[in-house]
């Protein structure tokens, strides 16, 4: 049987299967602007709807739920979830999740200060003795989370740790670039936080599923379809859409050069 054959027969199964039992597939993930959130009610962001057209493709019904990202881990540690969404590879996760091969983007990790207590750094030396505001869960790269140099400090939500850099409880926050340029314009911190020149680490971002029957060849129709959807012109307009944002193919080169006018 040939190899696309049988991966479209895998498919249908696991499609079969969860209608069945009427179930869905439960999805995990953490608001996290432009990429996914919720607009008055309604999900909305880059990779949630790519990540919605491509399960409608598969014809593959998804329960989304919205939950801090350390809660999300956790639903997957306790089997209560099926997946997450925009979860970065880590080897430590592979004995529990499967990843597809294609990538919906790459986040880019830096650092922001408030303008009246600047700290313009250079590098993670420069953060000598600061405190740096973290979100609980998230992996920002082995050189940044075991510097001994440097304090961080866990906040519930980008939007605190944003607040608690206003109110000079930190020294700086750590977040992608393109979230915290969302974070700012929402707050209306335009003109009060500035983007230091460092990058931490970039890292690509997943959905992700748990190991079971039939979810390695789902995340390979996954992948396959995703790359499909990418080479279309409906993706252009939705990373036009949320100010052209990157996306990533597997060989991690970008599909969508497009940048936002956000500074």
């Amino acid at each position: 049987m040939p190899v696309i054959l049988k991966l479209l027969t895998a498919a249908l199964f696991t499609c079969l299967s969860l209608a069945a039992y009427g179930e869905k597939l439960r999805i995990v993930t953490e608001p996290w602007a432009p990429y996914v959130y919720d607009d008055k009610g309604t999900m909305r962001g880059l990779d949630y709807e790519a990540t919605v057209i491509v399960f409608q493709r598969l014809g593959i019904e998804v329960q989304w739920q919205f939950l801090p990202w350390k809660r999300c881990l956790a639903m997957l540690d306790q089997g209560n979830a099926d997946g997450a969404l925009d979860i970065f590879h880590s080897h430590e996760r592979d004995a529990l999740l499967l990843y597809p091969s294609e990538p919906l983007s790459e986040v880019e990790f830096v650092l922001f200060y408030a303008n009246e207590r600047p700290h313009p750094v250079q590098s993670l030396e420069d953060l000598r003795g600061l405190t740096v505001g973290t979100s609980p869960g998230y992996l920002y790269g082995a050189a940044f989370s075991d510097s001994t140099l440097f304090n961080r400090e866990p906040a519930p939500s980008h939007e605190a740790n944003f607040g608690k850099l206003m109110l000079g409880r930190i020294d700086m926050v750590i977040t992608d670039r393109r979230v915290g340029q969302h974070v700012i314009k929402a707050l209306g911190l335009e003109g009060k936080v500035s983007q230091a020149p460092v990058v931490v680490s970039r890292q690509q971002q997943f959905l992700a599923v748990r190991r079971g029957a039939g979810m390695d060849l789902l995340v390979q129709r996954f992948a396959a379809e995703l790359k499909r959807f990418k080479q279309e012109p409906a993706y252009s307009v939705l990373s036009a859409k949320y100010g052209g944002i990157q996306a990533i193919t597997g060989s991690g080169h970008t599909v969508e050069q497009q940048e936002s006018s956000a500074p």
